[in-house]
């Protein structure tokens, strides 16, 4: 009689085992990979602050499920206008970000990374609104009262907005006329202390008197006494004078002084 054979048993044994150590091998992988998948982001990461230029924005991480302690890392990114397109700005990690001249038009997110014992995730927040410029410089201090013309600069100027002169009609028997200047800036404030100078044109018609300071209503006032040359022409209707307002230390027609004809009418009958 032929003797019974185990292999086809044990063959079925070995490979059932093998199965066995298989499956045993894959559920310790699939649980190691899980419990190394790092923090949960439970709320997305947020910014606060004004979307404009030389403004301080600041991120919050968001909320976040893991093994404790948990530690965030920052990554702000430059997109465009509707959010995407993003960037990472060099060297912008920390948790507050001061936007500057190249945000101007787009927007910024900011990426944040979590990290626990069990490895690191990352979760971004939504973009901010579209970054505004600066507001470009008007030279013209704040307030709306009176300033000091040393705190008014380029863009700004001076302006000669008003005039006063007296007597109202000058004739053959005036014998000195006082006017009376108004600076302000081209922001519409008042002026102190501009150096106001009037001269009558053609000259030799009354004196050239000496430059004087606008006072804390902006006003000042010239007094300038007849010559020979007045009047200019026999039948002359107007005197007209060349009034000029200027900042201290700046040259006569340079910076932001203002030049300004005026008139008075004249009355020779």
């Amino acid at each position: 009689m032929r003797r019974a054979t185990t292999r086809g048993p044990r063959l079925l044994f070995a490979a059932l085992m093998l199965a066995i150590v298989a499956a045993a091998s894959l559920g310790s992988l699939a649980s190691s990979g899980a419990a190394a998948s790092g923090p949960a982001n439970t709320a997305p990461p947020t910014i606060t602050g004004t979307a404009h230029e030389g403004q301080t924005l600041t991120a919050d991480p968001g909320t976040w499920t893991g093994t404790q302690p948990i530690t965030y890392a920052y990554e702000w990114q430059r997109c465009n206008a509707t959010g995407g397109s993003c960037a990472a700005i060099s060297g912008a990690i920390a948790k507050t970000y001061v936007l500057t001249t190249a945000d101007a038009g787009v927007t910024l997110r900011v990426k944040v990374t979590a990290t626990d014992s069990t490895g690191a995730t990352s979760a971004t927040s939504v973009p901010t609104a579209v970054v505004a410029g600066a507001a470009p410089a008007t030279g013209c201090p704040s307030g709306t009262g009176t300033v000091p013309v040393k705190a008014v600069s380029p863009p700004a100027r001076l302006v000669i907005d008003s005039y006063q002169v007296a007597p109202s009609t000058i004739t053959r028997s005036t014998g000195s006329v006082t006017v009376r200047f108004h600076v302000s800036d081209t922001c519409g404030q008042a002026v102190q202390d501009a150096l106001v100078f009037a001269t009558s044109v053609p000259y030799n018609q009354f004196s050239i008197a000496p430059e004087q300071a606008t006072d804390a209503n902006g006003w000042a006032q010239l007094q300038m006494q007849r010559l020979s040359g007045f009047p200019a022409a026999r039948r002359q209707q107007l005197l007209v004078l060349f009034a000029r307002a200027r900042k201290p230390g700046d040259k006569l027609l340079a910076g932001i002084a203002a030049r300004r004809l005026v008139s008075a009418p004249v009355s020779l009958g």
